[in-house]
């Protein structure tokens, strides 16, 4: 039976049984090709029309015409172009599509996927259609824009969870390169190729990839990593660490995983002793949390008898922020992924603000590893589930408020976010959290994480939460209202419940409520 493959990375190619095929030299008739190959399903002929002909150009003889010329290229003894009046397909099971190829893993877990199949999926390179731009059919281009961006995702997917395999190095090098050139702006895949060029004593290239990698984050307004801006310590890879001595910080390894969608996310494991791990909660930064003063003391106290297990949120830090998915069911995931990686079978967990519906979610469906639930600031129901219409209208104006003020330089749309989080603060550590929101995630992502936020509901696992849990809530909370924290409480079997003398979403250091509240916790875990 004859074999016919055909390559949609780079430049489009056909071969059959081996050797190439002349492709038709219009670029619309290959364009119609590579749609129906991705798109493997019958399309209907005025669709087709709309996208690649002008009306005046009578956009079904230009079709039919296309047509005519295709049979000649994808058809032998079987009849792989299908067409009737109404539609047209690409009969693609015989076909060898290496963007197909691609797909089936990159939609895949890949996280079990071996690492033979990983290499040959991380060979599939190259731009989608690099040869067949249109810029004068809109609806083509923006199809290709999309294809493309899949495509990109896919494969920094596969290299990202390629790079954690126990590979050899030169060939670890060649994929922290290859994931540097397809997205250099991640700043995981710059901070992977630094290390792994510092471990093979590459050390001039790795100062140039640290200056290249400052200078395009900064161009895209994004957080540098302190592992970016000096050499990695010496024995350790990633190793970022606090200036403020007194902070008595000690370093911190921002290591990376895969979460089943591939999404790239960004944990820390810092200390000794049982582990306790913190669920991720919107606006965090790996690096920038730990010379926070909204989140210092909070990492200082526990670390001191606790191995802290944290991590970025997708979308957010230093995480991927270029996911399709942001829900709850992947935020689940999320932090099944990081556990999962940090090797951890057994710990205590802390949920902080919608951390805290995350964390009863993992509780319930995993009883057997969690020892102990702390659930702070938290809710069972996002804002537009529980709230009442002048919340709703309120939380609805500050969506339009990011999408419009988010990433400007001046915070004085952020500051509206750090006055409802921190109404105590001073005007120092309003400027750090106002910096915080600014390189914690975009303007798109920002929104898309308060979508997703307002429409988590856990009520109906409350009563299932089967392990010891106390719940700690401010009262006078403007970001959560108090009475969410005691319905919690009074829902999930035995609870205890602390309320906290505070305005503040998450606790200062000097204000008395911190020095309860961090007692109370380690009571607790005790």
């Amino acid at each position: 039976m004859t074999s016919v493959s055909l390559n949609l990375l780079r430049a489009m190619e056909l071969e059959r049984d081996g050797l190439p095929v002349a492709l038709p030299s219009s670029r619309k008739t290959r364009a119609l090709l590579a749609y129906l190959a991705i798109t493997d399903r019958a399309v209907r002929r005025d669709h087709l029309c709309s996208m690649l002909w002008d009306i005046p150009d009578d956009p079904r003889g230009a079709l039919r015409w296309s047509l005519s010329k295709l049979r000649g290229v994808v058809d032998d003894e079987r009849t792989r172009l299908v067409a009737d009046r109404e539609t047209v397909r690409l009969e693609c099971s015989d076909i060898d599509i290496d963007w197909r190829r691609l797909a089936t893993v990159g939609t895949d877990d890949i996280r079990k996927i071996d690492t033979v199949a990983l290499n040959r999926a991380a060979a599939l390179q190259g731009e989608l259609l690099a040869d067949l731009e249109l810029p004068r059919c809109d609806g083509y281009q923006a199809w290709l824009a999309a294809m493309r961006e899949d495509v990109r995702r896919w494969q920094a997917a596969i290299l990202r969870e390629l790079i954690r395999r126990p590979i050899d190095p030169e060939r670890a090098l060649e994929v922290a390169r290859l994931w540097v050139e397809i997205d250099p702006y991640d700043a995981l895949a710059r901070v992977a190729l630094i290390d792994l060029l510092d471990r093979t004593g590459r050390r001039s290239e790795a100062d140039a990839q640290r200056a290249l990698g400052v200078r395009k984050l900064d161009e895209a307004a994004i957080a540098v990593p302190t592992a970016m801006r000096a050499p990695a310590a010496a024995g350790g890879a990633n190793i970022t660490e606090t200036d403020d001595s007194d902070a008595r910080l000690p370093p911190h390894h921002v290591r990376f995983c895969t979460a089943s969608d591939g999404t790239g996310l960004a944990y820390s494991v810092v200390g000794e002793g049982p582990a306790l791990v913190k669920t991720a909660n919107w606006l965090n930064h790996l690096d920038y949390d730990w010379e926070s003063p909204m989140w210092r003391h909070w990492l200082r106290a526990i670390i001191r008898e606790r191995r802290l297990v944290r991590y970025d949120e997708r979308a957010n830090g230093l995480s991927d922020w270029n996911t399709a998915d942001i829900s709850f069911d992947a935020f689940v995931d999320d932090l099944v992924s990081v556990v999962d990686a940090a090797g951890l079978d057994r710990f205590d967990l802390l949920g902080i603000s919608q951390g805290c519906s995350v964390s009863i979610a993992y509780a319930v469906r995993h009883p057997e590893r969690v020892r102990r639930l702390i659930l702070f600031g938290g809710y069972a129901a996002g804002w537009r589930l529980r709230g009442s219409a002048e919340e709703i209208a309120r939380r609805e104006a500050m969506l339009t408020l990011t999408r419009q003020g988010w990433g400007q330089d001046n915070p004085a749309f952020r500051q509206m976010f750090t006055s409802l989080f921190f109404p105590d603060a001073n005007a120092a550590d309003h400027r750090w959290f106002n910096e915080l929101q600014r390189m914690s995630t975009s303007p798109d992502n920002a929104v898309r994480l308060q979508e997703a936020f307002a429409r988590i509901d856990v009520r109906a696992l409350l009563e299932q939460v089967s392990v010891p849990t106390l719940v700690l809530h401010a009262r006078d909370d403007a970001v959560i209202p108090f009475a969410a924290g005691r319905e919690l409480a009074a829902r999930i079997p035995k609870a205890e419940f602390v309320a906290l003398e505070s305005h503040n979403h998450l606790l200062l250091e000097k204000e008395p409520a911190w020095a309860r509240a961090i007692e109370r916790i380690r009571d607790f875990l005790a």
